[in-house]
Formats: C-alpha cells, sequence, structure tokens
C-alpha cells in the first residue's frame, strides 16, 4: 500500500469514528445527566437524614440549604456561569406564588425525613401521581381515563400496605410526605397559570429553578423562626450527638447535592418527554430508596418491600398510560 493509500485509509477510519462519536455522543451525555441526577439524589437524602437524625431542625435546615442554593445561583450568574434572567416587575407575583409552594414542598419533605426512614418517605411520595390527576381534573378540567385512573389502583395499594407495615411508621412524617405530595403537585398545576406571560416564558428550567430557589429562601426565614427560633443555638445543635463542625458540612454538602439533583433533573427534562422523565423519576426513588435501606440499615419485612416494589410499579405503569394518552 502507498503512502496515498495509507493517508486515505486513516482519514476514512477518522470520519468513521467521527461520525460514530457525534452519533453516541448525545445518548452518553444523557445517560451521564441521568446518572448524576440519580446520585446527587441519593447524595443528598443521605446527608439529610444524616443531620436530621441528629439536629431535628427541618424547618432550619431547609431556610439554610435555600439560602446556600441562592449564593450558588448568584455566584453562577455573577462568574457568567449562567446567564442572568431579566426579571420584570410583571414577573414577580407568578415567581412569589411558585416559590412560596416551592417551599413548603421541600420544609414539608425535611420534615417526613427527619420524622421516618428516608425508604418511607419516598415510598408514600410514589403517591404523586394520585395528587397530580385529582388537581389537575379538578382545576385544569383535564379528566383521566379509566385506565390512567386503574394505573393508580396499584400505586394507592402499595403505599397503604408499606404504610401498614412500617417500622418507622410515624403520622406525622406520614402527614408531611402527603403534605409534600399536595404542594409540589399545587405547583405544577399553579405553573399552568402563572407561567403565560411572556417575560415568563423566557425563563428556562435551570433560570427557573435559580429565581424560585431565591423567592424560596425569603419565605422559610420566617417559617422557620416562627416555629424554631427557640432551637437556634449552639447547644440544641449538638444535642443530638454531632459535632458542630460535622452538622455544618452535612447541611452544606446536602445544599449543594439538591441543587445539583434539582439542575440536573431539569436538564434531563429540556431533553426528554415529561413522560420519561416521570418513568426516570420514579426508578431514580427507587435507586433513593434501595441505597437509603443500605447505608442506614433499616429493617424492612418483606411485605414492606412488597407494597413498595407495587407502589413503584403503579407509578411506571401511570407514565406508560400518561405517554399512550398523549400519543
Amino acid at each position: 500500500m502507498d503512502d496515498a493509500a495509507v493517508v486515505d485509509a486513516r482519514a476514512g477510519w477518522r470520519a468513521t469514528l467521527e461520525t460514530t462519536a457525534a452519533k453516541w455522543r448525545p445518548t452518553v451525555e444523557l445517560g451521564a445527566l441521568f446518572a448524576g441526577w440519580y446520585y446527587f439524589s441519593i447524595a443528598f437524602n443521605v446527608y439529610q437524614k444524616a443531620l436530621l437524625k441528629a439536629v431535628p431542625m427541618p424547618l432550619t435546615a431547609t431556610f439554610l440549604e435555600l439560602a446556600i442554593g441562592s449564593a450558588l445561583v448568584a455566584a453562577s450568574w455573577g462568574l457568567g456561569a449562567k446567564a442572568r434572567p431579566d426579571v420584570k416587575t410583571s414577573m414577580l407575583k407568578p415567581i412569589a406564588t411558585l416559590g412560596m409552594v416551592h417551599m413548603l414542598g421541600n420544609a414539608l419533605t425535611n420534615v417526613s425525613l427527619g420524622k421516618v426512614a428516608v425508604s418511607f418517605t419516598h415510598t408514600v411520595k410514589a403517591l404523586e401521581p394520585v395528587f397530580s390527576v385529582g388537581l389537575s381534573a379538578i382545576f385544569l378540567g383535564n379528566i383521566p381515563s379509566l385506565a390512567m385512573c386503574a394505573s393508580l389502583v396499584p400505586i394507592i395499594a402499595g403505599v397503604m400496605i408499606a404504610s401498614a407495615t412500617e417500622v418507622s411508621f410515624n403520622m406525622a412524617g406520614f402527614l408531611s410526605a402527603m403534605g409534600s405530595n399536595l404542594t409540589f403537585q399545587s405547583r405544577n398545576v399553579l405553573s399552568k397559570f402563572v407561567m403565560t406571560g411572556d417575560d415568563m416564558k423566557k425563563l428556562d428550567y435551570v433560570n427557573l429553578l435559580g429565581v424560585l430557589t431565591i423567592a424560596s429562601t425569603v419565605f422559610a426565614l420566617p417559617l422557620a423562626l416562627a416555629f424554631e427560633s427557640s432551637k437556634m443555638n449552639v447547644a440544641s445543635i449538638v444535642a443530638g450527638g454531632m459535632p458542630l463542625a460535622v452538622a455544618g458540612k452535612n447541611l452544606f454538602m446536602a445544599a449543594l447535592c439538591f441543587q445539583l439533583y434539582q439542575q440536573l433533573s431539569f436538564m434531563v427534562l429540556s431533553r426528554v418527554n415529561p413522560v420519561t422523565h416521570s418513568v426516570g423519576n420514579s426508578l431514580k426513588r427507587v435507586a433513593v430508596i434501595a441505597a437509603s435501606v443500605i447505608i442506614f440499615r433499616n429493617p424492612v419485612s418483606t411485605t414492606n418491600i412488597i407494597g413498595t416494589a407495587l407502589a413503584i410499579f403503579g407509578v411506571i405503569l401511570y407514565g406508560r398510560v400518561k405517554k399512550q394518552k398523549s400519543a
């Protein structure tokens, strides 16, 4: 083979490799986003549970984590890592509305994580589709099909079975997780009403999360002061046996992981359809439940596992039914 033929062969191989790389790059990038979303979600729940187990101040933790998140958002805008949104006066009311609900959803989730096992909180939060269907029917007039209603049955049955056999069951923890479902799904319904202005539509997913984080911080402070101000001292913080430095580390890491997994979730949503994202979120919940059981060594019965699996199966089934309806 002469030199010209060798050069042509190398050029052909290079072109083939570049074409193959370009073809697979979106899939690899999406896989990396999913992996990061799952990893930081698991990490957030681990750090958060460890913190709240020793320092039972969920509302204060919510405020501080949102404040850290707000600082990270501001830094990303200030350093040019993300273009700063042009927030106009007309946007303040819808941002405040969604920010309030966003804050309540996070606060109630933290209350639940502090009261019961991580696995149980996320099993109860598998009921999100039930709240989504109900609120959409009431406020948006979206009447669910018979198939969609049928897909909710295993979710409800699974959560009931898991709740009845949950060793760490606590009514406050259960109701807080249910309240979190209600507030987060209310946020989704409210967004249909308040995200209609031309200025609001200009916000991309990441900047929307950023402005909601800042608004949520403003609302979280008076709530924390109203209910936990008496505990805001060093003695109360170290009473659970966790050194102050470790508590501070867990708080910062929980806040960082929370922001990262939320942003990665929005980045995934920007690349896939909502149904695929919903199924991915269900599988993420499985990963969080499994990791928390292993890390915290929570006692679980066979019946509890069956209930959890049934609920997750129902969520995935709901996603498939919803996909067929939207096709």
